[in-house]
Parts: C-alpha cells; structure tokens; sequence
C-alpha cells in the first residue's frame, strides 16, 4: 500500500472508530511507529485527525449523529438487504418493536402487505410507511418528537414499552463493538433503545458494515444483550469475530463488505 492509500485508510479507520493506536495501526499496515506517527502528524495537519496519547481520535464528535437524510443517502444498498432479511425473520402473528432510524424504516418497507403482525414503534417514519400495510397492525409510543429524526423521546416513550411485551425488538445502532456493545448519538434515543430492548425476548440488530467497530455517545447495553446480528460485514471481519465470540448469532447479508481497513 502506497503513502496516501495508507493514511487514507487511517483517516477512515478514524470515522468509523473513532480512535486508534500508533502499535495497532503500525501491526495492521506492516509498518514502523514512527511512519505511523509521521502519518497522523500529517492527518491532523489537514484536519482528519486529532493527536492524543499512544495514538490518535477523530475530529468529528461521538455525539455528532448526521441528519437522517444524509444516512439514508450512506450504504443505501446494503441497509435495504439487511432490512429485507430481518423482515423475512419475522412470522405470522409476531408481535415486535421496531426502532428508529434508517435500517428500520427500510426493514419496514420491506415487510410483506398481507402478513398479520403488530409493530411498535417510536418513529414516525416507520409508522408512516407500516400505515400503507392494512394487515400491520401499528402502535406509536408517544412522546416528544425529535425534530429532525422524527422519532418519538422522553419519559413517555420509555414508559411505553413497561406496557408491552414484544416477542422481538429489530434495533438499528450507531455503533456496535464487541467490547464498548451497542451506542447510540444522542441519550435520549439511547434510553428509548433500552425500554424497547427490555420489553422483547429476543433483540435483533440490524448494522451495515461501516458501524462494526464504532462507538458512539451514549451506551445503549453490552453485546451480550444481543441474540443475533444482521449485517453485510464480511463473514472474516474480525470485529464480526469477536461478536461471535461473545456468544453472538450473526445472519450475513451478501455481498459481504467490510467498510473498515
């Protein structure tokens, strides 16, 4: 690999990450410490890297969360794979939570007209799409809407699911990792995601590639809450391996990508 393919691949490992270190990115790119180290000085230089110590964090905020139309616009392809998948694990009858966000609207759109089900939800944008789908049957949680997302926050939004008990929860992320678990932008969603994860019996994630090793703001609950993971990650990613190895199921979506260096 070339100079700027590497520092390139470093920067990106930086936006999806959020951090790493000179002795892991040295070990991953066959290279000394020092090139590593000239390389971030030259990354924060441009703006595509803060210097911290033993390594390196991203500019870019773990509470930053980019407008939903702008993640909508991100792996579109593969968010709708992944939603299609989880939509076929879903039966007659079920009763479920779906989350918010871009991958649960596209598993929405993805569920089939005339299968009986009951959907609750806090997005707006779900319930929307779920409303053309006469045999779905939709329950909004309420609550204070946040602009923007268009998903439904606040105490009333978690009190909610106290009066529910799903057979699933399908939840989308900003991050999962193996060791930090699942977390989220903003608090708010976050506190949301785990009256939902409360109320089901099994939970079911639903991340493209580019969120396998990111850790965001604030955290939703450890991997271990997790009974299976759907992803389009490459099957030899090896943060899908280490989820795999906390005892987590993982359904992988063809093509397999892995958006991480």
């Amino acid at each position: 690999m070339d100079v700027k393919s590497r520092r390139e691949s470093i920067a990106n490992q930086l936006r999806i990450q959020g951090e790493a270190s000179i002795a892991e990115l040295a070990r991953q790119f066959g290279t000394s410490e020092m090139t590593i180290r000239r390389d971030l000085d030259l990354l924060e230089m441009e703006g595509l890297a803060r210097r911290a110590r033993g390594g390196a964090i991203s500019v870019v905020s773990r509470s930053y969360e980019p407008p939903i139309l702008q993640r909508a616009a991100e792996m579109a392809d593969a968010k709708a794979r992944i939603g299609a998948a989880a939509a076929a694990l879903v039966a007659e009858n079920d009763t479920f939570a779906l989350d918010t966000g871009t991958t649960a609207l596209a598993m929405a759109r993805a569920l089939p007209d005339d299968l009986s089900v009951t959907v609750v939800t806090g997005s707006l944008l779900v319930a929307n799409e779920l409303a053309t789908k006469l045999a779905v049957r939709v329950i909004l949680t309420g609550g204070e809407v946040r602009h923007g997302e268009l998903s439904l926050i606040g105490p009333r939004a978690q009190e909610a699911f106290d009066e529910f008990h799903c057979d699933t929860f399908f939840m989308g992320v900003a991050g999962v990792s193996a060791e930090r678990g699942l977390t989220e932008y903003n608090a708010d969603d976050a506190y949301v995601k785990r009256a939902a994860l409360a109320s089901a019996r099994r939970v079911v994630v639903m991340a493209d590639a580019s969120k396998l090793g990111r850790v965001a703001f604030a955290k939703v609950a450890p991997i271990d809450e997790v009974d299976l993971l759907v992803t389009n990650g490459a099957p030899d990613d090896p943060e899908v391996q280490r989820i795999i190895e906390r005892g987590v199921d993982v359904l992988h979506v063809e093509p397999f990508e892995k958006e991480r260096p």
